[in-house]
């Protein structure tokens, strides 16, 4: 699948200063949550885990790794348009991000210094890696002569409020898949160095560790709690969480088809392969895992993907803004159907298989 649509010239707040992108159901989100709530959670069924991630934590194992050696140094003049356009777009909701789970676990950890000091702590680390990951993000924007204002951002972002164990779901399956994502990015780079057209895929390796690391966190957390993988409503919730995950994932990937190629990437099956590894790493934290096997799966979620683009078609036409509602909303029902159609495929029991998945 190949994305048609036209790419629109970069818009700037100022000179060298981008400006965010239109906030959509795709975009990366910024979070509050219940901070009593968090304080309050009884962490005894994993306190033994967390203090040994938490020392982990400490170790700090990749703080000499982000380092802009001399391979930064040069022009990239000799990028062509199209693929320095697709890299800065993909930089931008990367920075955007990492940068919207530091502020998360900026806030969480001063929330919750003075009532649960082992996760305060947690959370202030987990923090410096996510600025530690949006700057040097930062910095590879700038060398294509822009950057993001995250001042700017975090006073004029919008912020959606979840409660404490959807933020646990969510960033669970953020971190994991973010894992995935830059791991099967920098395996096959290593395979075909000739598409490497930048040195920031070289930190890719220990870019994921760091994901890694804060997705056993929060499985930790999330095994903590009992209601959120030992009850019906747990399940449910699980595989709506998974579900919206990859759905946003499939139709991320193939709506920025263009990135992918640019460094010798079939779009579809990258997807697939992150969807399929990180479904499988989920079988070690949720209750329930999605049959992404079924042959329907793929199916349906590329088929929204291919809606999803129609509609983007659409929004760059210059047809009435009621009529651009009207001949996409087919198209959103479409897409809706099919979520629910994908959510009622008869799940995997993690639990019951756990051995057998991990």
């Amino acid at each position: 699948m190949t994305n048609t649509a036209t790419k629109p010239a970069i818009e700037e707040l100022k000179p060298g200063v981008k400006a965010p992108v239109k906030e959509t159901l795709l975009t990366p989100r910024f979070y509050i949550t219940d901070f009593d709530a968090v304080a309050e959670m009884d962490l005894s069924l994993q306190e033994t885990e967390l203090q040994t991630m938490l020392d982990e934590m400490r170790a700090d194992y990749n703080r000499h790794h982000f380092v802009r050696d001399e391979e930064f140094e040069q022009s990239w003049d000799h990028i062509d348009e199209e693929t320095r356009l697709a890299f800065i777009d993909f930089l931008e909701r990367s920075c955007t991000s990492e940068f919207s789970g530091f502020l998360l676990f900026k806030e969480l950890s001063r929330k919750l210094k003075d009532r649960n000091p082992l996760l305060a702590e947690m959370f202030h680390l987990m923090a410096r890696d996510e600025a530690r990951h949006a700057g040097f993000l930062n910095k590879a924007m700038a060398d294509f002569n822009i950057s993001l204002d995250l001042g700017y951002l975090t006073k004029n972002r919008s912020y959606t409020f979840f409660k404490p164990e959807f933020i646990i779901y969510a960033v669970y399956l953020s971190e994991k898949i973010g894992y995935w994502r830059y791991i099967t990015v920098f395996n096959h780079l290593e395979k075909h160095p000739e598409h490497r057209f930048y040195p920031l895929f070289k930190k890719f390796d220990s870019w994921c560790q760091d994901e890694n690391r804060h997705g056993d966190i929060f499985k930790a957390l999330l095994r903590s709690q009992e209601s959120m993988w030992k009850s019906l409503k747990g399940r449910l919730w699980a595989r709506f969480f998974l579900l919206s995950v990859f759905f946003t994932h499939t139709l991320t990937v193939l709506e920025r088809s263009d990135f992918y190629q640019s460094l010798g990437i079939d779009p579809v099956e990258y997807d697939k392969e992150v969807i399929r590894q990180t479904n499988n790493t989920s079988a070690r934290a949720f209750p329930e895992i999605l049959n992404v096997e079924h042959p329907q799966f793929f199916k349906r979620l590329h088929e929204c993907a291919e809606r999803n683009q129609k509609m983007q078609e659409i929004d760059s036409s210059n047809a009435p803004k009621f009529v651009k509602s009207l001949r996409k909303f087919p198209l959103m029902a479409g897409m809706f159907t099919d979520f629910v159609r994908l959510y009622l495929i008869k799940p995997i029991d993690a639990e019951a298989t756990r051995g057998q998945v991990c």
